[in-house]
C-alpha cells in the first residue's frame, strides 16, 4: 500500500526486530539534557541512512531559500529520509542543536520547514509549558508530524 503514488508508506517495526536486514534501534530513554543529546547523536551516527546513501553531499543542502523549491532541489535526500529508521530522532537533533541543525536537511525536512515546525513548537511550548520542543525524549509533536509528512501532507 501506499501513502502516495510511488512513495511506499511507512512499516511500524519493533526494536530489535529487522527491517531491511536493518535491526531497529531501541526506543532511547527519557532524559534531560545533554545525556539527550549524547544518546540522539549515539542513535543517529549509528542508524543514520544518509551515511551510506551514496548521494552528493551538496544534494543534502538545497539552494533555494523557498520551501517548494528546496523540497525539489533536495528530493533524493528527502527519498532517503523516507526509509530511515532515526527519521524523527534526527529532527530532534536538528531543532534542539539549531546552529547545526539550521542547514541542509534534517529529519526529511528542508531548512524552511524546520524553521517553521521549530516555531510552532516553541510557541506550543510556551502555552502548553508542557510540551518540550528542547526537552527529552521524541516530543509527541514530532511524531505527530512525521505521521503528517508520511501522508503526504505539510509541516505546521
Amino acid at each position: 500500500m501506499t501513502a502516495s503514488p510511488g512513495i511506499p508508506r511507512a512499516r511500524i517495526v519493533p526494536p530489535g526486530r529487522t527491517r531491511d536486514s536493518v535491526t531497529t534501534p531501541p526506543p532511547h530513554p527519557r532524559r534531560d539534557g545533554a545525556a539527550v543529546d549524547h544518546a540522539l547523536w549515539a542513535q543517529v551516527t549509528r542508524y543514520a541512512r544518509c551515511a551510506d546513501s551514496g548521494l552528493d553531499p551538496d544534494q543534502w543542502f538545497p539552494v533555494s531559500v523557498d520551501p517548494t523549491r528546496g523540497r525539489q532541489e533536495a528530493a533524493a535526500a528527502i527519498a532517503v529520509c523516507r526509509s530511515c529508521l532515526v527519521r524523527g530522532e534526527c529532527l530532534v537533533l536538528s531543532l534542539r542543536q539549531w546552529d547545526l541543525g539550521q542547514h541542509g536537511v534534517w529529519g526529511g525536512l528542508v531548512t524552511a520547514d524546520r524553521a517553521r515546525l521549530r516555531r510552532a513548537l516553541t510557541a506550543a511550548h510556551s502555552v502548553r509549558g508542557g510540551m518540550a520542543a528542547a526537552g527529552g525524549g521524541v516530543p509527541g509533536g514530532i511524531s505527530r508530524v512525521l505521521g503528517r509528512l508520511a501522508k503526504g501532507g505539510e509541516v505546521p
